[in-house]
């Protein structure tokens, strides 16, 4: 089971979000949530917001399914920060001049999941030995070699044909 969640126009720059959202990518819902907790980066604030979603979204989809969740068993499997628009302004310069200022913003997307159930792989059947198909590849390399000498013996003749008539 996924359920994700998406912040657009968060007003903070992707670059520095994607400090954040790397350190939680991968890892349990609960570790992220301790690892956004005690961020000292602004950035953590907005995307606990959006795991928080993301989980909330997860359980609603587990109710309306009639499934057994268990929240602590998510993983945070697809996080990034993609860049949202950019705020343009101006401030006043020297000599009359309008200095840009860019105001950026970004867009958090967090997926989140539950691990899969692992099952035993099924046996695979005994492989038929045969003294057919040993014997084959033995006699096809002999003629694969002689083709390729054949071949760039051709190779070498054509080039010096062209430089005979190139003279």
């Amino acid at each position: 089971m996924e359920a994700r969640a998406i912040q657009r126009t968060v007003r903070q720059s992707a670059r520095k979000m994607r400090l954040v959202i790397d350190q939680i990518r991968g890892r349990a819902v609960p570790e992220a949530y301790a690892i956004l907790r005690f961020s000292k980066k602004h950035a953590a604030r907005q995307i606990h917001k959006v795991l928080k979603s993301a989980v909330a979204n997860a359980e609603q989809h587990a109710q309306r399914s009639n499934v057994a969740l268990d929240v602590d068993g998510l993983r945070v499997g697809y996080a990034v920060v993609n860049e949202g628009p950019t705020l343009k302004r101006f401030t006043m310069g020297a000599m009359g001049r309008g200095m840009p200022i860019l105001k950026r913003t970004s867009h958090v997307e967090i997926h989140v999941s539950a691990p899969d159930v692992v099952t035993a792989p099924a046996p695979k059947p005994a492989a038929k030995p045969s003294g057919k198909s040993k014997e084959k590849p033995a006699a096809e390399k002999p003629a694969a070699k002689a083709k390729a000498k054949a071949a760039s013996a051709t190779k070498g003749k054509a080039k010096s044909k062209t430089k005979g008539r190139s003279k």
